[in-house]
């Protein structure tokens, strides 16, 4: 059954056929703040400025209990299979548990897995940073050079950055995912091979654009090291695919592993991390894991009224599926946060950016918004126009922390300032009285937001907000009931691709490229 032939769907779209009418400037008030508010350790989430009242929230309260979010949550932390099309289990969550839990997979207790290769990552890190592990002609590792792509580049290319503060002194960390040779060509640009260790992160070590990069980040160490040998110093493969980690000529004991029930896009937590823990110092990695882990717990043990991964996944399905808002902008007022709109384009529009429900019937209904952002103050001069008096109501998510890491205080006061009167210029406008009858100036306001303010953006806060992200994507799947946790979007390109490339050799991929394909193939030999 379609969730939009439950009688709460039907009851919300009664409702919001009167909310649209409803301006914001007519439900403000610091009682509404405060009902509309969450606090968490680290954190304040506050949700007033929405086209909702209290009538909205709990209809939408209501669609969550019928839809069984609770239960979908349950199964999901004690590794149950809910990834329904590719029967696996689904526990990045698992990946941050104390040594002390227990979660079973098949009748395997994973946690004591985790913990070998946490302390094999950390192992690995301490001797990259006190000079234990040198380069094949002895000299100290200085740069690492990440080789990977989708979930093993996003995520932690993401989480590297936004922990430049606390990167480790005499260390560089480079990623490298586009297949485009510029890529790698500018990321060596400068790097000595002696002192450079390259990080192959691909489950199946079998992708296509990682393996190209990896291939030719090898044969860059051998013209220059000359020596076979010289692999086994300078490459770690993060992987789950042994005999083609040892083909490629990375012994096993540089393979890091990982299970086929952590997600691409929820690796970063796994041995997927290591460029994170050689970047910032293994501390801060477990701080990270454990700031993620205090959201699992409250995702786990809240009730829903009170839980944030459900009321801004309820919010976010409110403006997609009742208020018809198609898109969804993050904007991190932290410029170290420069990576996460990208990062969430992938958790959020490769989770939930399906036509079709758990059960393989074409939805009637939206789902994924278009998610994209860009550090504030610089959206401000981009794309907030559109925002403020476009055409589409786009809904905003705002993200801040009250104290800086960077040393100018007057700074942050301007920047902090700013992500507050966005968001109060996005609910009240400015009305035609405002602006002496001109409708250029003109803004009608009524334009959602939600605001999360940290009180530092480290690497606990950091491991937050990444899991806040995935439990409410989760939540979302479940509303629209889908299965949040495939991606066979990704592949028919992939396949493609690999016709184009074969074109040349077999007369039958010919046949499989279109004729407007087939000319710019030709224009391109």
């Amino acid at each position: 059954m379609l969730n939009n032939t439950l009688p709460e769907w039907g009851a919300l779209d009664t409702h919001a056929r009167t909310m649209r009418y409803v301006h914001m400037n007519d439900l403000v008030g610091e009682g509404r703040v405060k009902a509309m508010s969450l606090s968490l350790p680290g954190l304040y989430a506050d949700f007033s400025r929405q086209r909702m009242n209290d009538d909205t929230m709990g209809l939408l309260l209501s669609l969550a209990r019928a839809c069984d979010v609770e239960g979908w949550r349950d199964r999901m932390f004690s590794g149950a299979s809910i990834n329904t099309t590719e029967n696996r289990a689904v526990l990045h969550t698992a990946l941050r548990r104390p040594a002390k839990d227990s979660v079973m997979v098949d009748g395997e207790n994973v946690v004591p897995f985790i913990h070998d290769v946490l302390n094999r990552m950390k192992a690995i890190t301490d001797a990259v940073h006190s000079g234990t592990w040198t380069g094949y002609t002895g000299k100290r590792i200085t740069t690492i050079i990440n080789i990977g792509i989708g979930g093993s580049d996003l995520g932690p290319q993401m989480v590297a950055e936004a922990l430049r503060p606390f990167h480790v002194d005499g260390i560089t960390v480079k990623f490298v995912s586009n297949v485009d040779g510029t890529h790698l060509h500018n990321a060596l640009h400068g790097c000595d091979p002696a002192t450079t260790l390259f990080l192959i992160a691909s489950k199946t070590f079998t992708t296509q654009e990682t393996m190209k990069n990896a291939q030719s980040a090898r044969a860059w160490l051998l013209a220059k090291l000359k020596k076979d040998d010289a692999i086994a110093k300078h490459f770690i493969a993060l992987s789950t695919n042994e005999k083609a980690v040892t083909a490629f000529g990375i012994h096993p004991d540089n393979m890091l592993p990982f299970r086929d029930w952590v997600g691409g896009r929820f690796s970063l937590w796994s041995s997927i991390g290591l460029s994170i823990a050689l970047a910032v110092g293994f501390d801060h990695f477990r701080a990270l894991l454990d700031g993620a882990n205090a959201m699992d717990r409250h995702f786990q043990t809240a009730p829903l009224h009170q839980n944030l991964p459900v009321l801004m996944g309820l919010i976010g399905v409110w403006n997609r599926n009742f208020m018809n808002c198609s898109g969804l902008a993050v904007l991190p007022y932290d410029q170290n946060l420069l990576h996460l709109p990208a990062f969430l384009q992938q958790v959020d529009m490769e989770s939930n950016g399906k036509r079709v429900s758990r059960d393989g019937e074409t939805l009637p209904y939206a789902t994924a918004p278009i998610v994209f952002g860009e550090p504030g103050t610089n959206g401000q001069h981009a794309f907030y126009q559109m925002l403020h008096q476009g055409t589409d109501i786009v809904p905003c998510e705002f993200i801040g922390s009250r104290e800086s890491l960077a040393p100018y205080a007057d700074h942050h006061h301007i920047l902090l300032a700013n992500m507050i009167a966005q968001a109060q210029a996005l609910m009240t406008g400015r009305s035609e009285r405002e602006s002496n009858n001109n409708p250029h100036q003109t803004f009608p306001g009524n334009r959602p937001s939600v605001t999360l303010l940290f009180d530092r953006m480290d690497a606990f806060h950091l491991g937050q907000l990444i899991a806040l992200y995935e439990h409410k994507v989760f939540v979302q799947g479940i509303l629209w009931g889908i299965n949040s946790f495939d991606q066979y979007g990704v592949e028919l390109g992939k396949i493609l691709a690999n016709s184009v490339l074969d074109s040349g050799k077999n007369p039958e991929s010919q046949g499989k490229i279109d004729p407007a394909g087939a000319i710019l193939l030709s224009l391109t030999a």
